[in-house]
This record gives C-alpha cells, structure tokens and sequence, in this order.
C-alpha cells in the first residue's frame, strides 16, 4: 500500500521553483556555499538560506560548516523515495486505465 504522508514535506519543498533550482545546482553532488548557491538567482543570501532551511527540512540537503561558511550537498536517498512514491502511483494508474479499457471494450 502506498503512503505519501511522510513524503509530503518533500514533495511540499518541491513545489517552488527557487527550491528546485537549488536542488538542481547541488545535483552535482558537490558541496556548495551559500553564496555559490546564491550566485546568478535574484535572492539574497538570507533568501536563499530560508529556502535550503525548507529543503534540509524535508530531508533533501544537508549542511555542514567549513570555517565560517556552510555547505550544503544533496541527499538523493529522499528524492529516490519520491521517484519510487511516484512510479508506484503511475502503475496503479496504468492498472486502472487498463482495467476501463477492457470494460468499455468488451461485448
């Protein structure tokens, strides 16, 4: 049986395409400073640590301090539980639809 709720704060942190831009730059899989992240987005740097706040919230980054600085990098694990979350949905779709298909067309 499926269950979103503890994927919920996920996919909530996913809804903002500041956040998903953020995600898409630590993808990489390097660590990178908030002024890094910051660097080309018209947010400042207080912006763009309310926005990881959110992510690192729900399990998507984690940061860590270098001297003075943090860094953040990406945790795949909870974007693998929310890519699997999803394919289950797109299958118990496909099953219903296959399952109409074959009431509508039958004699």
């Amino acid at each position: 049986m499926l269950t979103a709720s503890p994927l919920a704060p996920v996919f909530a942190a996913l809804g903002d395409v500041t956040r998903l831009q953020l995600i898409d730059r630590l993808a990489a899989g390097e660590p990178r400073s908030i002024a890094q992240l910051a660097d080309g987005l018209e947010l400042s740097h207080q912006g763009v640590t309310k926005h990881l706040k959110v992510l690192e919230g729900a399990g998507l980054v984690h940061g860590h301090k270098v001297g003075r600085e943090r860094h953040f990098v990406c945790e795949p694990q909870r974007l693998h539980e929310a890519e699997v979350y999803l394919a289950d949905v797109g299958r118990l779709w496909e099953d219903a639809l296959l399952r109409l298909k074959q009431f509508v067309e039958e004699p």
